[in-house]
């Protein structure tokens, strides 16, 4: 081998050296940054930018948790009361078209006109929350109305009163909260009072464009305004809720683990 020869394998050696040092550190940087996005994605709350981020960010935590938060960051009770429940399990986040009916005999066929208008007008991500006065023996909507909710893509109702035609709501799958099951009807005894006003649903002002959130411990308003300050403590309380669990187990002891989270 000559000595040229020799010169150009060292060199071309330390070029292959060089190649392979780079690879390995772009690689390795490649990896901690793409660790580091999957840690932070999973351990700290979304931050919501839009009317699409807020409601994918509600749908992905817990009633409860939200309900604490808002009592946490205005001092407000913002849940429904244990009477509303769900006519089979489901959970749901929209935004809120509201609907009051007063009561009143009548014989007028457009009395109640503006309830089904105010359906005609939501559409996907909309959850209609109807107040009707003294309507706990009243159904404010069954299978009809839920047909058309269901069509246009709303994420639920929560209704002030009874609901009927559940075992139908319950075969198409649309969710419904309401006081009970009751198979009366509104028509002819109930006037429209207005739609997308503020109203009292269980004891909790509602307005039109608020967020509703609802699963198995009831349903909860969130004010449009405070919807991503909330929204953040609520994605918080719920990680350190979730992360909680294992710990308890671990050590048998709660007392611990709400002295680490400080969550309980």
């Amino acid at each position: 081998m000559t000595k040229i020869t020799k010169i150009f394998q060292a060199r071309g050696s330390g070029r292959i050296s060089a190649i392979l040092t780079t690879t390995i550190l772009f690689v390795t940087l490649a990896s901690v940054a793409a660790s580091l996005s999957l840690s932070r994605a999973f351990s700290k709350p979304a931050e919501a930018t839009s009317e699409a981020a807020l409601l994918d960010g509600y749908r992905h935590v817990e009633a409860a948790s939200v309900s604490d938060a808002i009592e946490k960051a205005s001092g407000q009770r913002m849940y429904m009361s244990h009477r509303m429940r769900s006519i089979f399990p489901s959970k749901f986040a929209g935004i809120a078209i509201t609907v009051q009916l007063k009561k009143e005999e009548n014989q007028d066929p457009n009395a109640l006109q503006g309830m089904l208008a105010a359906i005609d007008q939501g559409g996907p991500n909309s959850v209609y929350v109807m107040a009707i006065e003294n309507g706990s023996d009243i159904a404010g909507m069954g299978g009809l109305m839920g047909t058309a909710m269901a069509a246009r893509n709303f994420s639920g109702a929560v209704i002030d009163g009874g609901v009927r035609d559940v075992a139908y709501l319950q075969k198409i799958g649309f969710p419904v909260f309401s006081l009970g099951f009751v198979p009366s009807t509104s028509v002819h005894h109930y006037r429209f009072a207005g739609a997308n006003i503020p109203v009292v649903c269980d004891g909790v002002t509602v307005g039109a464009g608020d967020i509703v959130v609802a699963d198995g411990d009831g349903v909860v308003v969130v004010p449009r305004a405070k919807a991503a300050d909330v929204l953040a403590v609520a994605q918080e309380m719920d990680f350190k809720e979730h992360s909680m669990y294992g710990y308890i187990e671990k050590l048998k002891s709660i007392e611990e683990a709400v002295k680490k989270f400080g969550r309980l």
